[in-house]
């Protein structure tokens, strides 16, 4: 079955573009140009997916999402903005969305975040990123008080590592490379910072008793990343 994809920019050349390369890969697509119009043609193109751009006339990304939520619509949304500041992401995926995207981006990437958000996201339920709580076998995550729990006492992290932990579980099942990681995490990407992730990933490891060799939660992809495999469940 084809998934049908909103977009939601005003930017004329950047909706022609991103929804001429998303119908070549496979998707069904429709456009609007400022967050009214998004509105009704959710209304009308019952889309699998939004791609909301944050600045817009006529009503915002993030107000269009506001206005989505607490109508009780858990509709996938991937926002798309210029700014690159990692509290505002934070803000966003805690007002509700599914994934956060800095322009410019490859288009390829958002093809993958898109295919990546249908498959975890879950019918009529929030995204895991707008969870207070999350768990995965004996690990539950804070996110609020930012405290780890490990067979129910608290597990001793830097701020960074539980930053990182977090944006992991609420990716589930997705390989996540050290750059994207240093963007998200520290809102900064720079090849040569890839030891600093690799320093917080070993001091997750050691908490969470979780060996590189035999992993239950994290998984190292040589040459590529890192990937959350626990199975991940919103507490509230």
């Amino acid at each position: 079955m084809v998934s049908k994809i909103l977009i939601v920019d005003d930017d004329v050349a950047i909706t022609a573009n991103m929804a001429a390369f998303l119908e070549r890969t496979g998707f069904a697509v429709d456009v609007a140009a400022n967050g009214k119009e998004g509105l009704r043609k959710i209304n009308s193109f019952a889309p699998d997916l939004v791609i909301l751009d944050v600045i817009m006339p006529h009503l915002n990304g993030r107000e269009v999402l506001r206005q989505l939520r607490h109508a009780g619509n858990w509709l996938p949304v991937i926002l798309l903005t210029q700014v690159g500041d990692s509290t505002e992401r934070a803000m966003a995926l805690e007002e509700g969305a599914d994934d956060y995207l800095n322009k410019p981006f490859d288009p390829q990437e958002l093809v993958a975040r898109i295919r990546s958000v249908l498959r975890r996201s879950m019918p009529n339920r929030p995204p895991l990123g707008a969870a207070q709580r999350l768990a995965s076998g004996d690990i539950i995550l804070e996110r609020s008080p930012r405290r780890v729990l490990l067979d129910g006492k608290d597990i001793p992290l830097t701020p960074k590592a539980i930053a990182l932990l977090d944006y992991l579980m609420t990716h589930p099942e997705e390989l996540i490379t050290r750059e994207r990681l240093l963007e998200a995490v520290w809102g900064w990407a720079d090849p040569v910072g890839a030891r600093t992730v690799d320093t917080r990933i070993a001091e997750l490891r050691k908490g969470l008793n979780d060996s590189p060799d035999q992993h239950r939660y994290i998984e190292t992809v040589p040459g590529a990343g890192y990937r959350f495999v626990g199975k991940v469940e919103p507490l509230g």
